[in-house]
């Protein structure tokens, strides 16, 4: 049967490994059709390309940062034009508004007493590479890894919970889409879109995607749900899965894969064939890239 995963990070974005270390690891893991899903950025899918196997499929996406009512809302999304101009716009402000904020995290670290700069937290997000100039994306599991390196943390997670996680003494919010427009810029790009890891069924954690934004997701014309994430129970899987269902929508899995910040897991979760084609069948901004 073929392997599946539709949700993975290369060091473009937040993950460890080199997109194209990404594919050797995905092959290893014995996938048979990859994801490379970058926090708001396609960077790493031409690297990534040039070195699939035989027989491999690499579908090119990334993973679009949106909010809403003050939390993160993330959608997963393929197969769109990259220089869809609507789509671009909003790319660069994202991408901009990121490097803003993360320089103002680490001069609240700085203030605190962190021994952080932002030279290193370049480094670590590979930004200073001509080649990903515009391309590479600074988050905060790149400033984590600065905390941690100068010993204000145990480990990333540990640097979240510290210093820059929601309410952190170093925290900093930062411009994010809305939810349905995401999904509307996704479509006009000719592209489709699964909603990431959307969380605890509803009532057992705050922060869960809203059931009503969800359907107004879908009415915008939303493929899917990633019901089937490591992050997800058994009872979060089951209710997200219904939710699907109910909305008309393919239950998609996937790892969620930042390399060794994840114990590379590639392939943990896998979406059906049948799901995938049917997610995809729509999409006309770009083609699958076959080894």
């Amino acid at each position: 049967m073929t392997r599946i995963d539709l949700h993975s990070h290369s060091s473009v974005s937040d993950g460890s490994d080199t997109p194209a270390e990404v594919i050797g690891h995905a092959v290893a893991a014995g996938l048979d059709v990859l994801a490379l899903t970058d926090h708001d950025t396609v960077g790493g899918v031409r690297e990534a390309a040039e070195h699939l196997p035989a027989g491999f499929t690499l579908v090119p996406g990334m993973e679009l940062s949106c909010a809403y009512r003050g939390s993160s809302v993330h959608l997963v999304s393929y197969l769109f034009d990259p220089e869809h101009p609507a789509l671009v716009r909003e790319l660069r402000r994202i991408r901009s508004d990121r490097a803003s904020r993360a320089g103002e995290m680490v001069d609240k670290l700085q203030a605190l007493g962190v021994a952080v700069t932002w030279e290193r937290v370049l480094e670590i997000a590979g930004a200073g590479r001509d080649e990903y100039a515009d391309a590479n994306t600074i988050g905060r599991p790149h400033i984590a890894r600065a905390i941690v390196e100068a010993g204000a943390a145990r480990d990333v997670q540990d640097a979240f919970d510290r210093w820059i996680g929601s309410g952190g003494p170093a925290f900093a919010s930062r411009y994010a889409l809305d939810p349905v427009r995401a999904v509307e810029l996704v479509r006009a790009a000719g592209g489709v879109c699964s909603l990431a890891h959307p969380g605890r069924a509803e009532g057992a954690l705050n922060d869960a995607v809203p059931l009503e934004l969800v359907e107004r997701m879908a009415a915008a014309g939303l493929g899917g749900i990633e019901a089937d994430h490591p992050a997800h129970n058994r009872e979060e899987t089951g209710y997200w899965r219904g939710v699907a269902a109910d909305l008309g929508v393919v239950v998609t899995g996937s790892s969620d894969d930042h390399g060794s910040l994840t114990n590379r897991r590639l392939g943990c979760r896998t979406t059906d064939p049948a799901a995938f084609e049917e997610l995809v069948a729509p999409a006309t901004g770009a083609a699958l890239i076959l080894g």
